[in-house]
């Protein structure tokens, strides 16, 4: 009988099944299920009442219904006996109040209308206040775990969402018995089970295995009513590629999985694309690359720095501390431009902005539409193009707005060289590979061969690994992810190498962006606070 494990991979927009054969890593079967609610950030269903600025809200029934929809549809093709393990990926911090019965706030009548009961997304930013005084507070009395975020927290994180709900709507907060990462609780929805996966924990819930939570000291010195706040997360900490739970036999009877497949802890979507892209040892970093981009890095010693997002030991990949930096939009910029503002086809703006030469568009952006993820870590930061003329075209701006993210993404290279984190490569995922003009200026830019991942499905193909992890030998599965990955995975199959003279050009452009990326973020980031404000005042949605 054929082994195989199946992942489920929940990204921003969709929920996406993979199942792989454990033996020769042919993928045998794949679904996809679009969210019908979308990204919430203007009211909520059926309400005609405007959510605050920043929001950004799902569904929880999407996620139910999204991960019913994939396994039934894939199990049309394989044979659901032959499952050996799940694995689950999911964004993070998205985060959702619950009842200790799983059941979401938002289901029960005296919420159904409070925002504050639904899903937060991880790109939800209207947290930043309480962000600022996480920070604030945290550096005055020298906290420790700070040092594992470069001593920033992000309002897109946990500890900021939650209390943002405390604040905004107590009545939420107090009748919410857990905060549970969305992932961990899907798992909980399959298997009965309650876990809480450590690479969320750590990466984006202030928890280390060296230190555990924030203290009750530090919580309650914030806010005396976040007094008790640790007992509403689930106190269960699982790794990823270790069983969280089972199926259960209402969740069998569902969906047609077999009751007691073995279901891994969850881990964050980009995370999980790094076994899923084929690495399984320290020195290449590790880009996905979809609406946002998530860098990840596995090495072998651990250094603290200013400029990366999270650093956990064991947080990607066994034995190995993972670093985490990210950029909080990069397609989503690219589709804002082409479909929303410009309303262009992507084709057709591609090819125009792919005939352009290096500095032909003559200018310089900066991609902070979405805040700014790494190094700065300050969501409310605001785009910017600079060398505007009346002769500038489409094509031209487009071009302006990858080579933004690229050189984004070399402020990221940089600050771990400078820090003595070795770079080997780069490897690549996600959807933004398929683009050449994309990959090849993110090599020119930063000047290293970008091998692209074998998989199209490399976030999901990496969640069905840690499925078949927990599963082990004694259950079809494997002992361990470094004896999976060789099984599992396919080899590369594209390098896009950098062209010297184009590297030339970039490294005189990535000057004046390293010049405003300075001046705006880090010397006068109030100009763009400033604007920001204005426009919130003004009752505009930003």
């Amino acid at each position: 009988m054929s082994r195989t494990a199946l992942g489920l991979d929940y990204g921003t927009a969709s929920v996406r099944a993979l199942v792989v054969d454990c033996e020769t890593g042919a993928e045998l079967a794949e679904a996809v299920y679009e969210y019908p609610h979308k990204t919430i950030t203007e009211s909520l269903p059926g309400s005609n009442q405007k959510l605050p600025p920043e929001f950004a809200l799902q569904c929880p029934a999407d996620y139910t219904e999204g991960a019913l929809s994939v396994i039934r549809e894939v199990l049309k093709k394989v044979n659901g006996e032959e499952i050996v393990g799940i694995g689950i990926d999911f964004t993070a911090c998205t985060v959702l109040p619950i009842q200790k019965d799983g059941t979401p706030l938002y289901k029960l009548d005296a919420f159904k209308n409070n925002p504050y009961a639904w899903v937060k997304l991880w790109k939800h930013h209207a947290a930043q206040p309480q962000a600022n005084r996480v920070n604030a507070l945290a550096h005055e009395r020298g906290e420790k775990f700070l040092e594992y975020y470069s001593g920033i927290v992000s309002s897109e994180w946990m500890l900021p969402k939650c209390w943002e709900t405390l604040e905004k709507a107590p009545e939420v907060y107090e009748a919410a018995d857990l905060f549970i990462e969305a992932g961990d609780w899907i798992v909980q929805q399959m298997t009965g089970s309650l876990s809480r996966n450590a690479c969320a924990a750590g990466y984006k819930g202030l928890w280390s295995e060296e230190l555990g939570n924030p203290s009750e000291e530090f919580l309650t010195a914030l806010d005396p009513a976040l007094a008790g706040f640790n007992s509403k997360l689930v106190d269960r900490i699982v790794g990823a590629g270790i069983e969280a739970g089972t199926i259960s036999e209402a969740y069998a009877a569902q969906s047609g999985l077999k009751a007691g497949t073995p279901v891994s802890a969850a881990i964050i979507d980009a995370h999980s694309g790094v076994p899923g892209m084929g690495v399984s040892e320290a020195g290449p970093l590790c880009m996905i690359m979809g609406t946002s981009a998530c860098h990840m890095l596995p090495a072998t010693d651990l250094h603290l720095f200013d400029g990366y997002a999270g650093v956990v030991k064991d947080g990607i990949l066994p034995g190995l501390y993972g670093y985490e930096s990210g950029q909080s939009a990069v397609g989503d910029i690219f589709g804002w431009f082409a479909k929303d503002f410009m309303g262009l086809p992507f084709d057709e703006i591609t090819a125009k902005a792919q005939a352009l030469k290096p500095g032909e568009t003559g200018l310089v952006a900066l991609d902070w539409m979405n805040g700014n993820r790494s190094i700065l870590m300050d969501a409310e930061l605001s785009g910017l193009i600079v060398g505007l003329t009346l002769s500038t075209k489409p094509e031209e701006v487009y071009r302006a707005l990858v080579e933004a993210t690229a050189f984004g993404t070399k402020i990221i290279i940089d600050s771990y060289r400078d820090n003595d984190v070795p770079i080997t490569e780069i490897v690549a995922c996600g959807g933004l590979i398929e683009s050449e003009l994309i990959m090849q200026i993110y090599a020119d830019v930063t000047g290293l061969p970008i091998k692209a991942a074998a998989s199209g499905q490399a976030v999901a193909l990496g969640s069905a690994i840690f499925g078949a992890v927990a599963a082990g030998s004694a259950r079809g599965g494997f002992d361990s992810v470094s004896e999976a990955i060789p099984k599992m995975t396919q080899p590369f199959t594209h390098t896009f190498e950098p062209n010297a003279e184009a590297a030339a050009t970039y490294s005189e452009l990535f000057s004046l962006y390293k010049r405003c990326h300075d001046r705006f973020g880090v010397e006068e980031p109030d100009i763009m606070k400033k604007l920001r404000r204005i426009k919130a005042e003004s009752g505009t949605k930003i």
